[in-house]
This record gives C-alpha cells, sequence and structure tokens, in this order.
C-alpha cells in the first residue's frame, strides 16, 4: 500500500449514537478518487487545544489487482471516527484535498460536582 494523501469528500456529519453517555463520531463521505483506494480520518496533532481540531481525510491506494474495476468509476466511501478526546473547544475541522469544512460541537455537559 502506498503512503495516503488527502482527498475529497462530500460531506461531513457528526452524529451522537443513542448512548449515555453520549460518544460523537464523525461521519464522512465522498467518492474514491481511484477504485482499491482506503480511507481513514487522520486527526492532527496539536500542542495545546486549537478552536477546531484538525482531521484529514487520507486515501491510499491498495494493490489495484485484488479489486476489480468498476464500470462507472464512482465508487462511494463512508469513514467514521470517534471523536473522544479529540474535538476543538469549539468544533472539528475536517481537511480535504480541495477545501476544508468547519463542523460546530454542542458542548459537552459538565459532570456534577461531588460533594455540592
Amino acid at each position: 500500500m502506498e503512503r495516503g494523501r488527502l482527498i475529497d469528500f462530500e460531506r461531513a456529519d457528526v452524529i451522537s449514537p443513542m448512548i449515555y453517555p453520549p460518544r460523537p463520531r464523525l461521519v464522512v463521505s465522498g467518492l474514491l478518487p481511484t477504485p482499491g483506494t482506503t480511507v481513514t480520518l487522520v486527526p492532527l496533532t496539536y500542542v495545546s487545544r486549537p478552536q477546531y481540531q484538525g482531521i484529514q481525510v487520507v486515501g491510499a491506494i491498495e494493490d489495484v489487482g485484488k479489486h476489480p474495476m468498476p464500470v462507472d468509476g464512482s465508487v462511494p466511501y463512508s469513514v467514521e471516527l470517534d471523536l473522544a478526546g479529540i474535538t476543538g473547544t469549539e468544533g472539528v475541522e475536517v481537511i480535504g484535498a480541495c477545501g476544508s469544512e468547519k463542523v460546530v460541537l454542542a458542548p459537552e455537559p459538565e459532570s456534577p460536582q461531588e460533594g455540592s
């Protein structure tokens, strides 16, 4: 598998499965640039917590011989990332090859103070 590069995405959403405590997940979808591309979401590393945590949409091409070539060339993808501990103070910024999109997150609920 070759080293990955930024790829385009069409949509970025944050969902919260119906569990407690809530665990928001980033869902990014689009069309693969090349059949056989594996897509991952890669959080950037910061010294301190940013306003928007950058998350790159990275595609890496595997051995194409293992994957049949689609007739129309457009293969959709959808990838998810658990956002626990990797959000900025206001949200996340999804970064693709041709642009980025900021997604504002609801503030995390404060835990009750013990002994009050």
